[in-house]
């Protein structure tokens, strides 16, 4: 199947020294993937060149086809319409409200603000947040950024979406929530990457969704085995 992102030997080097080096990786559509691996590994710096935050210093990267090192203003501004992109520490615009913060991306887009105005109460819904879409972020609980930070990244309706360590601050249940609202994206068709160090989380999944575990070690990225 066609890859919506792909990696070949891709490398990335920072301060004279490899944070990673000869990385194979693709993300085809509908695939679900977990990222795991110790603190300080590169989970992140590996999210970011899947989105563009970061170039490769080695190899090669294709995001829907294209080389990323061949795109243009436009080109990098239509992907990152397709990919949505959760933060490890979701910021948010704490003098706007949650709706405010959730309908951000489709104005700095560009895109059309009345659509996305018509998914809004869809996606507050999806998300429990019907309550709190008046509120400031301030006033939110972890769990319920976590769920405005998801809104937000999917409110362009986006084909891939990429989640930093979305539960890292969570409790276990808050955890369980949002991994299967995730899930539920993935089985809309939506490709996901999700990072985390909770091996627990990624066990209980498995009833729930068919998903590849990529585990980074030795500045590389292998597949893991069964046995988490």
């Amino acid at each position: 199947m066609h890859a919506l992102i792909e990696l070949k030997k891709a490398g990335f080097s920072y301060g004279g020294g490899d944070i990673f080096r000869d990385v194979d990786l693709h993300l085809t559509k509908g695939s679900f993937h977990f990222l795991t691996g110790p603190s300080g590994s590169g989970k992140t710096t590996l999210m970011k060149m899947c989105y563009q935050a970061l170039m490769p210093t080695t190899g090669t990267i294709k995001v829907f086809g294209k080389d990323v090192r061949a795109m243009d203003r436009d080109d990098v501004a239509i992907v990152r319409r397709r990919i949505g992109v959760v933060h490890q520490d979701c910021q948010f615009l704490d003098h706007l409200s949650v709706a405010e913060n959730i309908l951000l991306p489709s104005q700095v887009s560009g895109g059309d603000v009345n659509q996305d105005l018509g998914n809004l109460n869809q996606l507050l819904k999806w998300v429990s947040l019907t309550d709190h879409m008046n509120a400031l972020p301030p006033q939110l609980s972890g769990g319920e950024r976590q769920r405005a930070a998801l809104a937000r990244a999917v409110i362009l309706s986006p084909e891939v979406i990429i989640a930093d360590e979305p539960t890292g601050n969570l409790d276990w249940e808050m955890a369980q929530r949002l991994l299967n609202l995730l899930i539920e994206l993935n089985k809309m068709g939506k490709t996901v990457l999700m990072a985390t160090h909770d091996m627990n989380l990624i066990r209980a999944s498995r009833q729930l969704v068919s998903a590849r575990v990529l585990r980074i070690q030795g500045k590389q990225v292998h597949l893991a085995g069964a046995d988490l």
